[in-house]
């Protein structure tokens, strides 16, 4: 599908659309997805396979990934900006409601927004993400190895928390490696501020939509207990633990993700 350009403040936003269902499915339902920091909207590719026959997919490369614009590294990056762009992105579509999945910060991002205009969401999905940035352990040297050693350095860094050893065949690792590295590093840094910074813990007994949790049984950032009280915290909540998986998870087992995420939407669509 064409890639398509949105103007936002402050970046343009690239995103697509794929729309693959049979002519005779009256208005089928979209699902939209939002990769995380170093990723772009290709990580879901693996995904469509099990989602395109029965919906629409609505991607998006957050703002200095992938195709996307590189914002002004000054301009201030905060969750009520991030949903925003994915409300802009949702409404260049034409969506009024939509499934909103997220992946890393892009979970925490899919959460907020929920939680902002829950009129517009049918189910929230995070996948490897938290409601809680302060639980993500691990990133604190991230900004001094992005300055005394550049991105590709960060990139061959984060294979490593990402993947465990042949978890992906070698172009599969090659190309993931090469798309992190040309994410824009102040970006990346922000994006991390505004995660760290960010606590949902008090509003999400709020969310009155339904929330499928998947995550990697070896995360080195968000431990499974993190996502036990997230899971606490919402009343109609569902999480997968997936084994020998890291926080790449929607690469690396993207096929049993997209099913676990068919099967739920199919359970709340009956």
């Amino acid at each position: 599908m064409p890639t398509r350009y949105l103007d936002v403040p402050g970046c343009t936003l690239a995103w697509s659309l794929t729309d693959l269902t049979p002519p005779w499915a009256a208005d089928p339902a979209t699902i939209v997805m939002h990769h995380g920091i170093g990723a772009n909207r290709h990580i879901f590719d693996g995904w469509l396979p099990a989602l395109i026959h029965t919906h629409r997919i609505l991607r998006f490369d957050m703002r200095g990934h992938g195709e996307s614009g590189r914002p002004d590294p000054d301009a201030a990056l905060d969750m009520d900006r991030l949903a925003d762009d994915l409300f802009a992105v949702m409404d260049a579509a034409g969506l009024q409601q939509a499934h909103l999945l997220g992946e890393s910060i892009g979970g925490t991002v899919v959460l907020h927004a929920a939680l902002r205009r829950p009129e517009r969401v049918r189910t929230v999905t995070v996948s490897n993400g938290a409601h809680l940035g302060a639980s993500i352990q691990s990133v604190a040297g991230w900004r001094d190895m992005i300055r005394d050693q550049g991105m590709a350095a960060w990139s061959a860094f984060m294979m490593r928390a990402r993947f465990h050893q042949g978890a992906l065949s070698p172009d599969a690792a090659h190309w993931f490696e090469s798309q992190q590295a040309t994410a824009c590093p102040d970006t990346v840094l922000s994006l991390l501020g505004a995660l760290v910074g960010t606590d949902l813990t008090d509003r999400l007994p709020a969310l009155h939509r339904p929330l499928l949790l998947l995550h990697p049984d070896d995360s080195p950032f968000i431990p499974v207990p993190v996502m036990a009280a997230l899971r606490a915290l919402a009343l109609d909540s569902r999480l997968h633990v997936i084994g020998h998986a890291r926080h790449g998870l929607p690469f690396s087992h993207a096929g049993i993700c997209a099913a676990l995420l068919r099967d739920f939407i199919a359970e709340r669509d009956v």
